[in-house]
């Protein structure tokens, strides 16, 4: 059987995955907010999922809250985004099969983990492990990479995908696991490590100064 993923999360199914999800919503009352450290990053990851993610999550996530039904009897999840702005998003949208575009998308995340990770062991080397947004001292575990000062990841995807013809254009190998494969050019891969290299501008920031960022 097939793994699902949300986020880095690793699932034996769609079901323990939706399992896990339902657990979060049915954990808290009606109009409370999600206060746990763990519930919110896996809202996070899953609120990402969505087709419409974008517009969700529009100036940033601030938290969420369990909302109302809006029709049957069943609960939701609710954005409440850091201008005060609120909007519910449906949880089984969002582990609907990813669009193509997402699974090319999380392909180039994959292509550029290496990268990433690179950048951010130099910071430690240097011993420049602090926020670049507040310049407070950061823990080494609770500690970002952001594409922060410069365009967004999603941007950066996008302008690639563009000058390559196109995400449809873009092949990716076959996998198991939906989202998981890798670009079948490999040379076209290795275009995108020195379009993300020449391009991305990276930065450290706190896991929660990260998730108020908005989504462009």
């Amino acid at each position: 059987m097939p793994k699902f993923w949300i986020g880095s999360r690793e699932y034996p199914s769609k079901k323990a995955a939706q399992e896990a999800v339902r657990d979060v919503l049915y954990g808290y009352s009606v109009g409370s907010l999600v206060d746990k450290e763990a519930d919110h990053l896996l809202l996070l990851d899953l609120l990402d999922m969505h087709e419409e993610a974008d517009a969700k999550i529009g100036v940033g996530v601030e938290s969420f809250a369990i909302a109302p039904p809006l029709q049957g009897p069943y609960p939701g999840f609710e954005v409440i985004r850091i201008d005060g702005t609120r909007i519910d998003f449906s949880y089984l949208a969002c582990l609907r099969p990813p669009s193509y575009r997402q699974q090319v998308s999380s392909a180039m995340r994959v292509e550029v983990k290496d990268d990433v990770s690179a950048y951010f062991t130099s910071r430690v080397a240097a011993n420049t492990l602090v926020s670049d947004e507040s310049g407070r001292v950061l823990d080494i575990t609770d500690t970002h990479v952001s594409y922060y000062r410069g365009p967004s990841f999603a941007e950066l995807a996008a302008a690639f995908a563009h000058a390559s013809g196109g995400w449809d254009t873009i092949e990716l190998t076959t996998s198991n696991d939906p989202g998981r494969g890798q670009f079948t050019d490999r040379a076209l891969a290795e275009r995108w490590r020195e379009y993300h290299q020449e391009h991305a501008v990276l930065g450290l920031l706190s896991s929660q100064e990260n998730l108020r960022r908005p989504r462009r």
